[in-house]
């Protein structure tokens, strides 16, 4: 039986999308457009709060995307992605894990302030100004992680770089990720792998979040 994943472009869900394509594994996505479509009583049934990604596996439904990647790897995977209990690097393997959702907070943020809002007026300069700020400070905590290596981790890729690749993905609509060269090169490596590209809404896709090259703040 295929796993069945509830979807917005671009939302969270992404990071499980992109994960499950790594993993090879089938799919049957379920796409919603990102609003109340989320609220009706059916979907509340599966998510409570009315957000993305919900997996369904059988009889199982889980909605943290943290808690999906680890599912996914502890049930799925064959060593590849996952770091396993007992592993030297498992430690690191989940702080980066649930580092993703530290970054994704404030690109989420911004999304509210640049596109939720859809009134300008009623947008806050000082939210957007320091969530940038507290976006740039997550940001150059990779790049420092990323000084003497291609992913997060010494061994090599891992579910964890999809997770954080995913916060980068958005998060690179609100700042100026050039500034960090090893970051743009990372981003540069996940954003070639196959499986990411996969993940990604076509072009002509209706319903995306994001439809601007960019949303960074202009003085």
């Amino acid at each position: 039986m295929a796993l069945k994943l509830f979807h917005c472009h671009e939302a969270r869900s992404m990071r499980s999308l992109w994960l499950i394509n790594e993993l090879k594994l089938d799919v049957d996505v379920v796409l919603f457009s990102f609003g109340r479509a989320l609220r009706s009583d059916d979907y509340l049934s599966r998510h409570p709060l009315g957000r993305v990604p919900c997996l369904e596996d059988g009889e199982l439904t889980l909605f943290e995307s943290g808690a999906i990647a680890e599912y996914l790897c502890e049930i799925y995977d064959d060593g590849v992605l996952w770091r396993a209990p007992g592993h030297k690097e498992r430690p690191e393997w989940l702080q980066w894990i649930h580092y993703a959702e530290t970054m994704t907070v404030h690109a989420a943020n911004l999304t509210q302030q640049a596109i939720v809002i859809s009134d300008p007026a009623l947008r806050s300069p000082t939210v957007q100004k320091l969530e940038t700020r507290r976006l740039g400070k997550a940001i150059e905590v990779l790049e420092s992680q990323l000084q003497d290596r291609d992913y997060l981790l010494a061994s090599g890729f891992s579910a964890a770089d999809v997770g954080v690749g995913y916060s980068l993905h958005v998060g690179r609509l609100f700042t100026d990720i050039e500034a960090y060269p090893n970051v743009a090169a990372y981003y540069q490596r996940l954003s070639s792998r196959e499986a990411f590209k996969q993940s990604l809404p076509a072009m002509d896709a209706e319903h995306k979040i994001y439809t601007q090259q960019n949303y960074w703040l202009t003085e």
